[in-house]
């Protein structure tokens, strides 16, 4: 499907709210074969999501550091990850303890698909994420781990507001882009 044509479809599904908020944009350059070109959804005319943006990349550490030390993100922890650390330590360890180190290593996972998440945008991505939105439910697309399926469930006008109100748990452990794009989404109700 062609650019022009996938934009179209994409700002079809818009919430009314956000009809010409929110927009998709893509450049490419027809000359240079080796630059894939940058694809970005803008905002009120300021670009928020750039994807293939070299400087926008996130190293782990800073990104571990930064959900360390923000207290809006929980990380909460199962009884599972408990007893792998638990067998990992050979039981020596006390529990309060314990926590603390089943709570760092979800941590640094977490911190790592954050980066490979941001890693991996990029226009053909987009492309790739949009045509796949276009063709699976908007429940599968709200419940993907994709941060760009997220997004597109979260401006699309199949998802109301209860739906909407309803997420707000869920939304605390995702991409810090799905939750600007749900806070975006939750300033229309």
């Amino acid at each position: 499907m062609s650019w022009s044509k996938l934009k179209q479809n994409l700002e079809g599904f818009l919430c009314p709210a956000l009809y010409g908020r929110v927009e998709y944009r893509a450049t490419g350059y027809r000359y240079l074969p080796d630059k894939s070109g940058i694809c970005y959804i803008a905002v009120d005319k300021k670009n928020v999501l750039n994807m293939s943006d070299i400087t926008s990349s996130i190293r782990w550490y800073q990104t571990e550091q930064e959900i360390k030390n923000d207290p809006d993100i929980q990380t909460p922890i199962n009884h599972e990850e408990m007893e792998a650390v638990r067998k990992d330590t050979k039981g020596i360890v006390p529990e309060d303890r314990l926590i603390v180190i089943a709570r760092s290593r979800k941590i640094s996972e977490y911190a790592k698909e954050l980066l490979s998440a941001q890693a991996s945008l990029s226009r053909s991505n987009f492309v790739v994420a949009a045509n796949q939105f276009l063709s699976i439910s908007i429940e599968e697309s709200l419940e993907s781990k994709d941060i760009l399926l997220n997004i597109l469930a979260l401006v699309d006008r199949r998802v109301g507001k209860k739906r909407i109100v309803n997420m707000t748990e869920k939304m605390k452990l995702k991409h810090p882009a799905v939750q600007y794009f749900y806070e975006l989404r939750r300033s229309t109700l």
